[in-house]
């Protein structure tokens, strides 16, 4: 353990470097994004007066942990999502930090592994009572599924909206088998067959200081959508800030709703958090249908925490600065150290 004091603490940001020769053939928008979060997380951290230094994951885990070890942070800032390419080695990471014992902002790796698991997930929260669309796992693209149209089809193990476009949604059996042998050709892994949810689409961000709190409740509006287009937020929709898509479903945050739906999301966000044993900070992504019931979508314990992005937005919702709540991170992290 480093003997700096608090005024010296030395803080590390971890990110994986974006590497055209390693990442998949697919959509690879957002992982071009994470160098500049850590960038702006830098400035963050740095206007709060600690000694600070970013450390890209590239080719090497080895040398990655070696440098990380040689620098002798304090406290890691863990922005790494994937390592050459594969979102399925996010909890490795984590669990490498855990090991050495090096203290690290977000969540820990068992809850980064299950939340990436899309139908263990929804298992959980349906165990702990809350609501999510039924659904069921297909590990061929010919299995039988006994949910009624329209559906979502979607890859169970990616992040970041990958492999989620207008054609996911199916209405009819043909457009059914034809995503499912795409998850399985493009992804080569099962595939979720969700009920697709009429309706609009909620974000809640989750932060977790003393007690796991709600943030207010952004929504994706999709007013502006080209006519035919299914009301969901894909991969272009999410990254791709020259497509229609992108152009036409702006957030709103807070989202224009009433008290007693407002109550609802947040209420079932901090229940979800704490079901999937989230910790610092986490995004809850609802559907509500027609009826205004709502449905848990995923549990992403790694949202993405840019400036411009969700989580950062419902901060300055709730009137939290940015550099504020990196601030209790890193002191949560801190404590954490203190514990071990």
């Amino acid at each position: 353990m480093s003997g700096r004091s608090d005024r010296n603490m030395l803080v590390g940001i971890a990110f994986n470097a974006y590497d055209p020769l390693t990442a998949d053939k697919v959509d690879r928008a957002s992982e071009e994004s994470v160098e500049q979060t850590a960038r702006e997380v830098l400035t963050a951290v740095t206007e709060l007066g600690y000694s600070s230094f970013i450390l890209p994951l590239q080719k090497s885990f080895m040398h990655f942990l070696q440098r990380l070890m040689t620098l002798n942070a304090d406290v890691l800032i863990n922005l790494c999502e994937a390592f050459h390419g594969r979102a399925q080695l996010e909890a490795n990471i984590a669990a490498a930090l855990e090991l050495v014992g090096i203290p690290f902002t977000g969540n820990d790796s068992r809850t980064l592994a299950l939340c990436l698991n899309k139908f263990k997930t929804k298992a959980v929260l349906k165990s702990s009572g809350l609501p999510t669309a039924a659904a069921v796992l297909a590990d061929s693209p010919d299995q039988k599924i006994d949910i009624a149209f329209p559906l979502i089809v979607k890859p169970n193990t990616e992040d970041a909206s990958l492999g989620i476009h207008p054609d996911s949604v199916v209405r009819d059996e043909a457009g059914l088998r034809k995503q499912l042998h795409h998850i399985q050709d493009v992804f080569s892994e099962p595939a979720l067959v969700e009920a697709f949810i009429e309706g609009r689409e909620f974000n809640v961000a989750v932060m977790d200081v003393e007690k796991p709190e709600a943030l207010p409740v952004s929504e994706i509006d999709f007013t502006g959508l080209p006519e035919g287009q299914p009301t969901i937020c894909s991969y272009a929709a999410k990254w791709l800030t020259d497509d229609v898509l992108f152009q036409s479903t702006p957030p709103i945050c807070p989202a224009k709703i009433d008290d007693a739906l407002r109550t609802k999301l947040q209420e079932i966000a901090v229940n979800a958090f704490l079901a999937c044993e989230c910790r610092d900070y986490a995004r809850v992504d609802f559907r509500v249908d027609k009826k205004g019931r709502p449905f848990i979508l995923e549990v992403n314990p790694n949202p993405d925490i840019s400036l411009n992005a969700g989580y950062a937005r419902a901060l300055q919702a709730a009137g939290v600065e940015y550099k504020a709540f990196w601030k209790q991170m890193i002191e949560k992290a801190r404590r954490r150290r203190k514990k071990s």
